[in-house]
C-alpha cells in the first residue's frame, strides 16, 4: 500500500515528559557534506544531517555513527563536536509538543556512497553553494557553517 499523505510523527515523541536526546553527524568528503532529504516529520521534505535518537547505553558518538549508517549506508569517523541544536515546538495552547536536544558532531567519510532509506528520500553530497538552494531544516545552515569553519581552523 502506498501513501501519498504526510507520514505522521511517532506518537511516543509527541508531548514528551522530558526533552528527547538525539545525535547527528556532518560527514565531509572532498569538501562536501552529506545531507539527506527527510521523509518523516518534523522537517519532511527538507535536507538535514543524518541522525536520530540515542538508545539506552549508547554514547552520543555511537548513536550518531549508527544513525548515519542506518539512514545512508555511509560510515565515518568522528573528528570533533560541533555543538547542539534544540528543536522545541509548542502547540496552540502553549504546551510543549516536541522537544529534542541534538548533539551534532563533525566526521570524515570512511566508506559508502550514500543510499536512500525509509528515513531519507534522497542523499546529496553538498558544497557550500548548495546550501543556498536546498531546503534545509531550521538551524542547519549556521551549524554547517560552524562545522566548515572548525574543519579549516587547523589549516
Amino acid at each position: 500500500m502506498t501513501s501519498t499523505g504526510p507520514v505522521p510523527l511517532d506518537p511516543s515523541r509527541s508531548y514528551p515528559a522530558r526533552p528527547i536526546i538525539a545525535a547527528s553527524v556532518a560527514v565531509f568528503r572532498n569538501g562536501r557534506v552529506l545531507l539527506g532529504e527527510r521523509v518523516k516529520p518534523p522537517g519532511a521534505g527538507s535536507y538535514s544531517l543524518p541522525g536520530g535518537l540515542v538508545e539506552l547505553g549508547e554514547t552520543l558518538e555511537e548513536a550518531a555513527l549508527r544513525e548515519l549508517t542506518e539512514e545512508t549506508g555511509v560510515t565515518a569517523r568522528i573528528t570533533g563536536f560541533n555543538g547542539h541544536v534544540e528543536v522545541l515546538a509548542r502547540d496552540n495552547a502553549g504546551r510543549v509538543e516536541r522537544h529534542f536536544v541534538v548533539a551534532s558532531f563533525i566526521g570524515e567519510w570512511v566508506s559508502g556512497e550514500g543510499v536512500a532509506s525509509d528515513e531519507t528520500r534522497t542523499i546529496v553530497w553538498a558544497n557550500l553553494a548548495d546550501l543556498e538552494t536546498l531546503p534545509l531544516t531550521p538551524g542547519l545552515k549556521p551549524l554547517l557553517e560552524q562545522a566548515i569553519a572548525s574543519r579549516h581552523a587547523g589549516d
